[in-house]
């Protein structure tokens, strides 16, 4: 493998339907081959524009104290059918007078370029921390409105109409699945399987898709347990990634959520998992981890299956959070009975590498304390 091909002997799916030709051109300049199966159609994004006028009639048709907008092709998407009926001016002074929080920066700039600014955006870019910086607030008699993406967010309405708002949802467009389901039912086979080494995803409903694909086959646990082991679930960020939760499926993402940064990291991940990976653990030490072995600064540690399989996890994304039920499934089958057991596997795996090697995240799992950097053995 050379370092201009530096994903030269691994096999990589993508189940992007947009920019797909420059993401399948990226992996491949890099020596990888490529399987495609687009999990949304070519043409996803569905407005009805009737239902949406409407809607945009109820935001007008009262003060708007908070709007929170979620994403840059939305809001564009809305703007735009404002404009084509007569409405732009009346939408942008009402949402102008609102308090507004954005999920993320493609929001942010359609935003700005049409004189609104927003209050506050997570550097998360997840729409759940929107929400969770509101959850602290009164809003009773508040009155909110939600731009959707292409999933509806009806749940987050009934959560926040809990903390006595009244809120407006506004639906810009649906996604809808491939027209041809047949790639995709290919591609899950390659992936439960075991035939590829990675599986990229750019957006949230992709991962429905292909979850709903794989269980209409009969190959959704086998497609899970597939990426819980040897396929790497690779995501363009933490929105992404987020969909892959409920099923307890480990992912990586870059820092931005940008493809280049997507495919770079997948350079690093896959020759990574292939050789060994070598961290710093925030207090100095060098754990050297390989197929069969754990070094701890050079010395052997043994390891029992079960908290080997939480390191393994842990490992996927070194430093960020993996939450308790993820671990569960990554336990050895036979092991996985409950989060006791989850509990115990990181026990001892505190005992084996040091007890501040593994912190505790209230509600949300476990991370490893490693230090920002991430190598390879032998850079």
């Amino acid at each position: 493998m050379s370092a201009a091909r530096p994903l030269a002997g691994f096999r990589i799916g993508v189940t992007a339907a947009r920019k797909a030709d420059e993401q399948v051109a990226l992996l491949r300049r890099r020596g990888a081959e490529v399987e495609w199966a687009a999990a949304l159609s070519l043409e996803p994004n569905h407005v009805d524009l009737d239902e949406l006028l409407a809607a945009t009639r109820e935001v007008m048709a009262g003060p708007v104290d908070l709007f929170l907008a979620t994403t840059g092709i939305g809001m564009r998407t809305w703007l735009e059918a404002a404009t084509d009926a007569g409405m732009y001016d009346e939408l942008v002074a009402s949402l102008g007078r609102a308090e507004i929080l954005a999920r993320g920066p493609k929001s942010v700039g359609v935003l700005r370029r049409h004189g609104l600014r927003e209050l506050w955006a997570p550097e998360s870019e997840c729409f759940e921390d929107v929400l969770a910086h509101l959850r602290g607030r009164d809003l009773t008699g508040k009155r909110i409105v939600v731009q959707e993406h292409g999933q509806s967010l009806s749940m987050a309405a009934h959560a926040l109409r809990r903390l006595g708002a009244s809120v407006v949802t506004v639906p810009i467009y649906r996604v809808a699945s491939a027209d041809d389901p047949e790639p995709m039912f290919a591609m899950i086979d390659l992936i439960a399987d075991r035939r590829l080494d990675a599986v990229t995803f750019t957006s949230a409903p992709a991962v429905a898709a292909l979850m709903e694909a794989a269980y209409s086959v009969g190959r959704r646990d086998d497609t899970i347990s597939a990426f819980q082991s040897d396929v790497v679930a690779s995501c363009v960020g933490p929105v992404t990634a987020a969909a892959f939760e409920m099923w307890g499926v480990p992912t990586i993402f870059p820092d931005r959520s940008r493809l280049a940064g997507m495919v770079k990291q997948l350079e690093v991940e896959l020759p990574t998992r292939r050789d060994g990976v070598d961290v710093r653990l925030a207090d100095g030490r060098t754990l050297i981890v390989h197929t069969d072995s754990l070094l701890l600064d050079g010395v052997p540690v043994e390891l029992s299956a079960a908290p080997l399989a939480v390191l393994n996890a842990l490992l996927v994304n070194p430093g960020f959070v993996v939450s308790r039920r993820a671990l569960l499934a990554a336990l050895p089958s036979g092991q996985a009975g409950s989060e006791h057991a989850v509990e115990m596997a990181v026990a001892r795996l505190r005992a084996a590498i040091g007890t501040k090697a593994v912190v505790t995240v209230v509600k949300r799992g476990y991370r490893l304390a490693v230090e920002p950097a991430v190598r390879t053995p032998g850079e």
